[in-house]
């Protein structure tokens, strides 16, 4: 996939439908893969087992990663690319359920750009979605 924008990593699917509808609702949603669990985001984003024939040079510029996730949890998949040259560039918004002060900081620590909490109602929701894809893949400048 070629100028892949955004990879989604969310394992509930209604959280993943909402979050693509916002952003194709600003047009940001045609370069978007979605995985569901931090063990896919990490074989998508190093080119391994089911995505062994993507280019691993095609990464996406902006990555949206929820922590709860069963398999290897957000986290993991924060570490791994903060720790890695080739992807600890880029953006990574922990959007997320948890409140939780400590998952904050931790996520902080391990170099998030952003942490967003899922707003529960539908339209702060999708609101807050349309926001960070408009500020990230048009405002923000990456390095």
């Amino acid at each position: 996939m070629d100028d892949l924008e955004i990879l989604l990593v969310e394992d509930n699917p209604t959280d993943a439908e909402l979050t693509m509808r916002a952003l194709k609702r600003n047009n940001l949603a045609n370069k978007l893969v979605w995985v569901k669990d931090g063990e896919e985001a990490l074989d998508f984003i190093h080119a391994r087992g089911p995505y062994a024939n993507r280019n691993p040079d095609d990464l996406p510029r902006l990555i949206l990663l929820d922590l709860r996730m069963p398999k290897v949890d957000g986290f993991e998949v924060l570490k791994d690319l903060k720790a890695n040259e080739n992807t600890s560039k880029i953006p990574v918004v922990v959007l997320t359920s948890s409140k939780e002060d400590k998952d904050v900081v931790e996520s902080y620590k391990l170099g998030v750009n952003s942490y967003v909490g899922k707003p529960v109602e539908f339209d702060n929701f999708i609101d807050a979605v349309s926001t960070l894809g408009l500020y990230w893949m048009l405002i923000n400048k990456p390095p």
